[in-house]
């Protein structure tokens, strides 16, 4: 038996790569559903590697390379790219982006208008990650839970764990030094008159903006990136940043309603690199910051690996004593 303290997308992604191993799993939520989780449930869902190298470490690409193929097994995946976008007075930016990342292109406005209609005559030109894509993190949560069940692993909504477990997935709430929290604040927004079926990453000077298609009309937009411990609800000046960069993006989306708003506290180490941390008998998988839905499959593949070696290990020196 294996027990797993959190079922937010790091727990649960734990619990399919062990349980698809043949292990015996219950994984233990305080929460009373998926929406419990605010760093995974708020999440922007983008499975966008070449872009997030941009800011983060080479082994972030590498590792989030295969997230798109780990998650079209349990939920639906809009693989339609990404498209990163300057205003016409920042164009350097554009360039700047372009140097820091790979496997993208530069496409002129002509293509642009193809690929999304709605920003015709918007920009002049734009990069386009053909291979990235994005998915609705919310329904990948559900979708997720479902698969892990379906395996025979037990979820224990409104539980805590006990005081010992064999995997912590808790993200800030794990007795794990080192982990700091990082705030992200987001907004849904609904704007039925405007058309967007890709993820849009917009340089703006003041705050860069991403914008995340859910379907009928609905945007998710975010996040902002703030060292800062509190769960209080988004600030003013931080929605009124993201909502004015959409209107960059759209003047039509200055018309959007407001939908719902929320924060969540990304746990991250000094060098926002996720890892598998060992204390005592329990392994800790952490500090996975802005990359919950992008890193969380390589994760938690490098336990099942740690922890069915471990087994090999053990079965040998068994064999060896007798």
């Amino acid at each position: 038996m294996i027990t797993i303290a959190g079922a937010g997308v790091a727990g649960l992604a734990s619990a399919y790569e062990l349980a698809s191993r043949g292990a015996e799993v219950t994984l233990y939520e305080t929460g009373a559903d998926p929406a419990d989780n605010p760093c995974s449930w708020y999440a922007g869902g983008m499975l966008a590697p070449w872009c997030e190298g941009e800011s983060a470490a080479p082994e972030v690409v590498r590792l989030g390379i295969g997230a798109k193929a780990w998650w079209r097994q349990f939920t639906k995946v809009e693989d339609r790219g990404t498209l990163v976008l300057t205003p016409p007075r920042d164009r350097a930016e554009l360039t700047r982006f372009a140097r820091r990342t790979t496997n993208h292109r530069l496409i002129e406005a002509a293509e642009l208008a193809q690929l999304e209609p709605a920003l015709a005559g918007r920009f002049a030109q734009a990069l386009f990650f053909e291979d990235e894509a994005h998915l609705d993190p919310r329904q990948a949560l559900i979708d997720l839970s479902k698969a892990v069940q379906a395996l025979g692993v037990e979820i224990r909504y409104g539980t805590p764990a006990p005081a010992h477990v064999d995997v912590d997935c808790r993200g800030m709430a794990a007795p794990l030094p080192g982990l700091r929290p990082v705030r992200g604040e987001m907004a849904l927004i609904e704007a039925p008159e405007v058309e967007i079926t890709r993820t849009l990453r917009l340089l703006h000077p003041r705050i860069p903006v991403y914008l995340v298609p859910r379907g009928k009309g609905i945007y998710m937009i975010g996040a902002t990136m703030i060292e800062s411990s509190s769960w209080r609800q988004i600030t003013l000046r931080s929605l009124l940043e993201l909502l004015g960069a959409c209107f960059a993006l759209h003047p039509a989306l200055g018309e959007a309603s407001v939908i719902e708003t929320g924060t969540g506290l990304r746990p991250a180490f000094a060098d926002n690199m996720p890892r598998l941390t060992q204390l005592g008998q329990t392994t800790h998988v952490n500090g996975l910051y802005r990359h919950g839905y992008l890193l969380a499959p390589a994760l938690a593949q490098q336990l099942a690996a740690q922890f069915f070696q471990e087994t090999a290990d053990a079965n040998h020196r068994e064999r060896t004593s007798a």
